[in-house]
């Protein structure tokens, strides 16, 4: 399984500040919950991937 393999999965996404001064991505889906914590620095390098990502798709 990659990046390109299509799934027929529905998910949420839920992004936002912790109490403990970090990031929170919260995925639930498929009767799985997922929360990834990330530094402030961290989120920044994701959100730059994810911007870079998305320029390349749009070429």
């Amino acid at each position: 399984m990659g990046i390109n393999d299509e799934r027929d999965i529905e998910a949420n996404l839920q992004i936002g500040p912790t109490d403990q001064g970090m990031v929170r991505l919260f995925v639930e889906g498929g009767g799985v919950e997922l929360p990834m914590d990330f530094t402030p620095d961290e989120a920044r390098e994701i959100a730059e991937e994810i911007i870079a990502a998305a320029a390349r798709a749009e070429r």
